[in-house]
């Protein structure tokens, strides 16, 4: 009885291997989380050298980058200037393919 049962078992088993590894989730693109963690990384730079000019309304811009390393700034800045400077940082930056701007000016009075 228990050779029976065992051998049943190993017949299930073996059939149903190449059942399980094809349920393996197919669909997940397998590259993703590298694109995920190259667009962090842009982002990362850009903050990072925003940060290191010491201008209080540049580390104020938020920095999203898609998957093809297109980059949008977005967020307050006092002057053009400013904009300029943080367009150009993100253009410098390795990786970014593309750039556009959102930011806006905000008036201090």
């Amino acid at each position: 009885m228990k050779i029976t049962l065992a051998t049943t078992c190993f017949v299930i088993g073996t059939l149903l291997a190449p059942v399980a590894v094809l349920a393996e989730d197919s669909g997940a693109d397998q590259t993703q989380p590298m694109t995920y963690v190259k667009d962090s990384i842009i982002t990362t730079k850009i903050k990072a050298k925003l940060a290191e000019e010491k201008m209080s309304s540049l580390v104020h811009i938020n920095v999203d980058t898609d998957s093809k390393g297109a980059v949008v700034l977005s967020g307050n800045v006092s002057t053009q200037e400013e904009a300029d400077k943080a367009i150009l940082i993100a253009r410098e930056t390795d990786g970014v393919t593309s750039v556009t701007s959102n930011l806006k000016m905000t008036v201090n009075e």
